[in-house]
């Protein structure tokens, strides 16, 4: 079975109303201020061509910013045993009468096709050791290229990657021993930064927005490790290719691993991927 496909119309409504009625957890990713945000939504109702996507309430910052009616937005659940995205157009934005209870409802148009990925994508698969990836991080307020500062970016490996986020060690200690401001780019929770990075020899490089979820230090103090989750992939075509690319690459990975090191099981909860096979994984259609 290949890891995305395309629901036709009456599928896609199937698979929406499955969610709606499992009061199905999402994504919302938008567009701010030329920058990548998102925000946690439930599947909430359908009416006519108009699906309703209610914010859930977070700590900080649960209603979306800005979100202007007729701008794209992107849309991403996960169901049964597949991840499904699809890009829409907001209808109207009422916010909630009770910022302590919710995050108010964003009404997007829904619809005609969605793009499924099976779920095994989302496991996250270690970089196999015969390649080494080099990755470039930057703050979204700057561009990699031989015109930024150095101070500006820095680069890295990809440690891990899945079809929804990834792992990255900075060649950059968590305490700067010369003691030097600047030498490296403060990164913490939360934040959106960009990223580019060639999967595999001969591809062309990937560029992507992602979000923060946590910073590391090895035991040696010698790296950061940023866990990445990849936003802004379900608001446009673009970034539906780069989603099945990245699907793509996550099942070469875990193949030469296994070429590699035969008959090895891997534990998923340890950033390493776990396979299942396609009689588990079963049909979209289910």
């Amino acid at each position: 079975m290949n890891s995305a496909c395309v629901l036709d119309r009456d599928e896609s409504k199937d698979v929406i109303e499955k969610a709606i009625g499992a009061r199905v957890p999402g994504i919302l990713s938008y567009m701010s201020k030329n920058k990548w945000h998102v925000a946690k939504v439930v599947m909430a109702g359908m009416s006519g061509t108009r699906l309703h996507v209610e914010v859930v309430k977070t700590q900080a910052g649960h209603q979306p910013a800005d979100i202007q009616v007729g701008q794209p937005v992107g849309v991403s659940f996960k169901y049964a045993y597949g991840k499904f995205l699809f890009d829409a157009a907001v209808e109207a934005f009422s916010p909630s009468a009770d910022p302590s209870v919710g995050g108010g409802v964003v009404i997007v148009t829904c619809p005609d096709r969605i793009e499924a990925i099976q779920r095994r994508s989302h496991y996250r698969v270690t970089v196999p050791t015969s390649l080494k990836v080099n990755v470039t991080v930057w703050h979204r307020s700057g561009k990699p290229g031989p015109d930024l500062p150095a101070h500006q970016y820095c680069q890295g490996r990809l440690v891990d990657l899945s079809a929804g986020g990834a792992q990255i060690a900075l060649n950059c200690p968590a305490n700067d021993p010369a003691g030097q401001p600047g030498l490296r780019p403060e990164f913490r929770r939360g934040q959106y930064i960009g990223i580019r990075f060639t999967p595999l020899p001969l591809e062309t490089p990937l560029t992507v927005s992602a979000q923060i979820r946590n910073v590391l230090p090895t035991a040696d103090g010698s790296a950061v490790c940023l866990g990445l989750q990849l936003v802004g992939l379900e608001a446009s075509v673009e970034g539906h290719q780069t989603l099945t690319r990245l699907a793509r690459t996550v099942d070469q990975y875990y193949h030469m691993n296994q070429d590699a090191s035969p008959g090895s099981t891997r534990d998923a909860g340890e950033g390493f991927y776990q396979w299942r096979s396609t009689e588990a994984i079963g049909s979209f259609r289910e």
